[in-house]
């Protein structure tokens, strides 16, 4: 284990929520847990609209008021460009959003249950417990006249 590992470990405390996200292009499954991997609460599931994320910011605030939790730690795998939307929503709400190697859940997932088989409900589990452990990456998403560069970029003509 390397230092850049302690020191995401050591961000979760016993007052972190954290929650697993699987990403698709219209439903995304959400599940929460504590620092020991202790489920908390039911599933989410909610759509990739408007409406869908504010179902699902109303979830997270449930669980933070029932279990008395202080930070919120989220950790998605980066399907395509189908997380971005969520990302800029989270961002704007000043909660922690992380990402998880996609094939870093494909192997993890046996862990539980011997079981190679994917689902939705499952993945979002594998993908908190990959939180928990500080396996993720934190991505940086460009803001203001960054963001602008960035898509200027994709329009200059060789």
């Amino acid at each position: 284990m390397n230092y850049n590992q302690n020191h995401k470990i050591a961000q979760i405390t016993s007052k972190t929520l954290i929650i697993g996200i699987d990403i698709a292009k219209h439903h995304h499954v959400a599940r929460a847990q504590d620092y020991r991997g202790i489920e908390l609460g039911s599933t989410c599931f909610f759509d990739n609209t408007q409406e869908g994320f504010s179902t699902f910011m109303e979830w997270i605030n449930q669980l933070k008021e029932i279990y008395k939790m202080e930070s919120v730690i989220t950790g998605m795998e980066p399907t395509g460009h189908y997380w971005l939307n969520l990302a800029h929503i989270l961002k704007e709400k000043h909660i922690k959003f992380v990402t998880v190697n996609p094939l870093h859940v494909k192997h993890s997932k046996e862990l539980d249950d011997n079981s190679p088989t994917k689902n939705d409900v499952k993945d979002a589990k594998v993908i908190a417990q990959l939180v928990k452990d500080g396996r993720y990456a934190e991505p940086t998403i460009p803001q203001g006249v960054f963001a602008e560069l960035r898509v200027a970029k994709n329009y200059v003509i060789y």
